[in-house]
């Protein structure tokens, strides 16, 4: 009984004569899958990511920032701890979050219109939109 291949099954191997051997690295990539798409899916997370629009303080809400910021320059050495909550623009789109934090007034730059915490964080304060000394800190 002959199988379909007998008459090739035990041929060597053909080498060209022409074309040096395949490395292996470069063989294997061959059968690695084929991305159409790369990127896509990161392209889809990017868009779908909220991001909120700056909020526009009233005049109110400015003068009260204003007279925390007085309260936490007359005691900016015992550097006063506060909450603060500010705008924070987002890198890649339009808009951006607000962020809350805890910490210690380190440093008010009315020149460059900045606050520095203790932990380094700078903070514009045109992007401020809420800050308030906390009550241990008004204690002291």
């Amino acid at each position: 009984m002959t199988h379909r291949y007998d008459d090739i099954i035990n041929l060597p191997h053909p080498v060209s004569k022409n074309h040096a051997a395949m490395p292996m690295t470069e063989r294997a990539a061959q059968f690695s899958p084929f991305a159409a798409l790369t990127g896509y899916g990161d392209a889809v997370a990017e868009t779908a990511r909220l991001t909120q629009e700056r909020i526009e303080l009233d005049e109110s809400r400015k003068l009260q920032i204003g007279a925390v910021l007085a309260r936490a320059r007359e005691r900016i050495r015992e550097q006063p701890e506060a909450v603060l909550v500010y705008f924070l623009q987002d890198a890649l789109k339009e808009g951006g979050s607000y962020v809350t934090v805890l910490g210690r007034i380190r440093k008010i730059d009315e020149l460059a219109q900045t606050l520095s915490l203790a932990d380094g964080t700078r903070i514009p304060m045109a992007d401020l939109v809420e800050l308030n000394l906390t009550e241990a800190s008004d204690s002291e």
